[in-house]
């Protein structure tokens, strides 16, 4: 398991959200990159030296720090939609080989070359910035259907990175099995899974568990 590629964003116009402005344009740097946990969510902040966001609502801040896609997906996509998906394609920070992203459970913890430690956290949730960006009518519905979307981790412990270096599962938790893959699925198009992701509860974003305690309690009698 390694890390093929290290991609920061080259920000430029958004005609797809109000926002103006996307770092969606991941490419892949020479050299050791810094991370570092960015902090909360809200001020564009990521956790890679030299990239944010830009539509600070929604993404960035701790739990959503890094971006990690595996190139066998990427493979895949590359199939189906008949053209070339170079590394960072996706808006990814990180892509992998040989590396079950998407089997992935929330809390797990990789080892990143001598320093780094990052844990998984949430899915990747598709937005009009992404449609717009592969020019594909109906790809959120398609890459929704797909359940691969790879996810966003936290910054444990940080340090420096480059493409090459090893990646080692530190931990994975043994009291939970909910994947990545598990998790996109409840929050999408499986709203039954919902109750199954309390299981990861100590490891889930804050606002998560909140919505979900919120969902399954139902609406609020008057």
């Amino acid at each position: 398991m390694r890390l093929l590629s290290v991609n920061i964003g080259r920000p430029r116009p958004n005609p797809w959200k109000p926002t103006g402005t996307t770092g969606i344009d991941k490419r892949p740097v020479d050299g050791p990159v810094a991370v570092a946990a960015p902090g909360p969510k809200g001020t564009g902040a990521v956790g890679l030296a030299g990239d944010r966001v830009f539509d600070v609502a929604h993404h960035g801040g701790d739990d959503q720090a890094v971006y990690a896609y595996a190139r066998e997906d990427l493979d895949v996509w590359q199939g189906e939609l008949g053209r070339e998906l170079p590394n960072g394609t996706f808006g990814e920070n990180l892509t992998t080989l040989g590396l079950d992203v998407n089997g992935a459970l929330v809390g797990e913890r990789w080892r990143i070359g001598e320093q780094v430690v990052l844990e998984v956290s949430c899915p990747r949730v598709p937005c009009g910035t992404f449609q717009g960006w592969l020019d594909r009518d109906g790809w959120i519905r398609r890459f929704t259907e797909a359940a691969r979307p790879g996810p966003y981790l936290r910054v444990v412990r940080g340090g420096t990175i480059a493409a090459g270096d090893p990646i080692a599962v530190e931990h994975r938790p043994d009291h939970h099995q909910v994947s990545i893959a598990l998790f996109y699925r409840a929050v999408t198009t499986e709203p039954e899974l919902l109750p199954e992701l309390l299981a990861a509860r100590d490891a889930l974003p804050a606002r998560t568990v909140e919505k979900i305690t919120a969902r399954l309690a139902g609406p609020r009698r008057p």
